[in-house]
């Protein structure tokens, strides 16, 4: 095993698996319909989430993780045989994930523990977690693997495509006012992450032109080079998110080896079903 162990929560967007080849250890957001708890993407992935709303015409709450389950972790990670662990979260702008993992961090005082606000969310977060686990795995020092990982961070980028405003105006991550004028509209928002949260980037009146101005996005972010990894990210559409990834990889060279992930429930829920993006890391 690896001397650093990497820890994050499932606003990275990664696969729960992903952990069975790197030293990755996921702390869970909670999703609550009520009184109902339940851990993004261990009792609740995009699809059930879904249907549960359509079900029940509601759209539940989402929570950070207390700092007593990053207490948990952070101990079974040195049990398992950490010398040091690497804490990844989700922004803090749009989560007190950060807040509780340093509360957690703080009362383990005698144990090697770094917690990282990312400024980023989805697979902006997961290919900084990424790097950051791929080179612990390679024997790296605690300061490699945190240039590793900050390094991605700057090169990182994510473009996605809504269906509708609607989820994202319901929890407040966008605001009214631009979430009405699409809905009357009856455009496709193009998202980015900027300064640690979802931005509004655009807006395109067709899902075809939308697909379209995410291929143009990326395209030109890359400016010509390729990407050094890349990745497809959807929210209860995997039909569409296929199709889409042919569409861009048909009029831009992609990587031998990309993926598709679910967004996670502790973030479509904000952002609604239909959700098709990109996220990839550019050249050096």
């Amino acid at each position: 095993m690896s001397s650093i162990t990497i820890l994050t929560d499932t606003d990275a967007s990664l696969p729960l698996a992903i952990a069975d080849r790197l030293p990755i250890r996921f702390v869970p957001i909670t999703i609550h319909f009520g009184d109902e708890v339940l851990a993004s993407d261990f009792d609740i992935d995009d699809a059930q989430l879904f249907a549960r709303v359509d079900r029940e015409n509601r759209l539940p709450t989402t929570s950070a993780p207390a700092p007593g389950a990053f207490v948990g972790a952070f101990q079974e990670a040195f049990a398992a045989g950490a010398e040091a662990v690497i804490c990844y979260c989700v922004s803090g702008e749009v989560s007190a994930t950060y807040t509780a993992a340093a509360t957690a961090r703080d009362l383990l005082p005698d144990h090697d523990i770094t917690v990282i606000d990312t400024r980023s969310l989805s697979l902006g977060q997961g290919f900084m977690v990424l790097a950051a686990a791929e080179a612990a795995a390679a024997g790296a020092s605690k300061a490699e693997v945190l240039a590793a990982a900050e390094d991605v961070g700057r090169r990182v980028h994510l473009y996605a495509a809504l269906s509708t405003l609607k989820y994202l105006a319901m929890s407040g991550r966008v605001g009214h006012l631009a979430a009405g004028m699409a809905g009357l509209l009856n455009v496709k928002p193009i998202l980015t992450i900027r300064d640690g949260k979802l931005d509004l980037l655009e807006r395109v009146r067709t899902k075809k032109r939308a697909w379209q101005r995410l291929v143009e996005l990326t395209h030109d972010t890359l400016a010509g080079a390729p990407a050094e990894r890349m990745a497809f990210v959807h929210v209860s559409v995997p039909d569409e998110v296929r199709a889409f990834q042919e569409q861009l990889c048909a009029s831009l060279p992609c990587p031998a080896s990309v993926f598709t992930v679910d967004l996670g429930a502790g973030l479509s829920v904000h952002a609604g079903a239909g959700l098709v993006g990109v996220a990839f890391v550019t050249g050096r």
